[in-house]
C-alpha cells in the first residue's frame, strides 16, 4: 500500500464535513472517501460491551458479504481478537502489532490467520473508551498492504469524529445488524419502554396483545442480559440503539 495521499489539512476538512453532515448516509460517504484515498478497503464502527458481549452494537458494517457471513456464521463475533484486545489496549493499534503480541490466545491467532487467508492483510483499530467495560470502536481494514505509520497517525482523529457523529444519528432499525439478535418487534418496543409505557400501553401502541408485548420486552431484556427494564433502557441508550 502506498503512503497515505492525505495530510493534516485533509483530515481537518473531512472532520468539518462529517460534523456538518445531517444524515448517516452522508456521514459514511465522507468517511468512505477518505479511506479510499488511503487504500483502505472496508470498515466497521460500533459500541462494544466487554462484560456483556451480546450487548455489542454495530452502527455501520461496510464489509463484503462473504466476510460478513463468516464473521457471524462461524461465531467469530464472540471471539474476535480485536475486541478482546480492547481489554488491555486503550490507544490505536494495528493488526500487525496484535500479531506480534505473544500473549494473544490461540483462538485469536487463528482468527487473524483466517482473516489473512481471506485477503485482509492489515487493519487499524481505534478504541474510544467510554468508562467501565464499554468501548466505542472504529476498525478499518486493508487488502493491498500494510497500514503505514502516517496513516496510524492521521486517521484516528477522523475515526473518532466519525464514530461520535454517526452514533448520534443511528438508532434502532437503521443498524446494519440487529443488536443482540433483537427482532424488529423487540426493537419497536424499546423506545416505548424508555418512555415508561406499561405492557398494556405498548400493546395499544403497536396493535398487539398485552401478552405479546410483555413477551417482546422480556425477550429484549434477556438478549441484552439486563436485570430489569431500567437496565435494559440504560444499555440500549448507552449503546445508541435508542435515543431520548
Amino acid at each position: 500500500m502506498p503512503e497515505a495521499e492525505i495530510g493534516p489539512l485533509d483530515i481537518v476538512t473531512a472532520i468539518g464535513a462529517i460534523l456538518a453532515a445531517s444524515v448517516p448516509k452522508e456521514c459514511v460517504a465522507i468517511f468512505r472517501d477518505m479511506l479510499d484515498r488511503c487504500g483502505i478497503d472496508t470498515f466497521a464502527a460500533g459500541e462494544i460491551d466487554l462484560r456483556h458481549r451480546a450487548r455489542s452494537v454495530f452502527h455501520v458494517l461496510d464489509w463484503p458479504e462473504d466476510w460478513r457471513r463468516y464473521y457471524f456464521g462461524s461465531g467469530l463475533v464472540n471471539r474476535d481478537p480485536l475486541l478482546s484486545a480492547l481489554e488491555k489496549r486503550t490507544g490505536p493499534f494495528t493488526w500487525s502489532e496484535l500479531r506480534a503480541d505473544r500473549t494473544l490466545p490461540r483462538l485469536g491467532t487463528e482468527a487473524l490467520e483466517r482473516a489473512a487467508e481471506a485477503g485482509w492483510t492489515d487493519g487499524l483499530v481505534v478504541p474510544i473508551p467510554r468508562g467501565g467495560q464499554r468501548v466505542g470502536i472504529v476498525s478499518i481494514v486493508a487488502r493491498r498492504g500494510m497500514i503505514s505509520q502516517m496513516q496510524k497517525l492521521l486517521l484516528p482523529p477522523l475515526c473518532i469524529c466519525f464514530h461520535v457523529r454517526l452514533s448520534g444519528m443511528v438508532a434502532g432499525h437503521d443498524l446494519p445488524v440487529p443488536p443482540a439478535g433483537l427482532t424488529g418487534r423487540e426493537l419497536d418496543c424499546l423506545p416505548l419502554v424508555s418512555k415508561g409505557y406499561s405492557d398494556r400501553e405498548i400493546a395499544a401502541a403497536l396493535n398487539i396483545s398485552v401478552s405479546t408485548a410483555h413477551e417482546h420486552v422480556e425477550n429484549a431484556r434477556k438478549r441484552f442480559e439486563a436485570a430489569n427494564r431500567a437496565e435494559l433502557v440504560a444499555a440500549a441508550v448507552s449503546l445508541g440503539v435508542i435515543h431520548f
